[in-house]
């Protein structure tokens, strides 16, 4: 009866673990309202371009982000915790218009699951 219990109890401290990180996504992962139907017809047809086949992204995996160039490389903004994360050069779009102007990145959130600076797809915008 002691391991049932002990294993009832890891399996809610997980549930209990996963639950703010979820609640955190959801209210990071909208865009504006005046943005919503863009970026869903956006990102839903976005493939990777190193990897045509692979969709790049999702609602929830990209987002306008700010970029800097540090000697000569990208670096963009990663929503979840501000950190500039390097965009190599085979996943920035090149065969695709920008609809909006404004730099695109698709990154999953910092988790075990991706390496450490994970990016799928970056979009250059033009006023940058």
């Amino acid at each position: 009866m002691n391991s049932i219990y002990k294993f009832f109890q890891g399996i809610c401290l997980c549930c209990a673990l996963m639950m703010p990180v979820r609640a955190q996504d959801a209210g990071l992962h909208r865009h504006p309202p005046q943005d919503q139907l863009l970026h869903e017809k956006v990102y839903s047809t976005w493939h990777m371009p190193d990897n045509p086949a692979a969709s790049c992204c999702n609602n929830a995996d990209c987002y306008p982000t700010e970029i800097k160039y540090v000697d000569g490389n990208i670096y963009a903004r990663r929503r979840e915790d501000g950190k500039f994360i390097p965009i190599p050069p085979q996943k920035v779009e090149r065969n695709r218009d920008n609809p909006d102007g404004r730099n695109h990145l698709c990154a999953p959130p910092p988790n075990v699951f991706h390496a450490a600076d994970a990016m799928f797809c970056f979009a250059l915008g033009g006023a940058t």
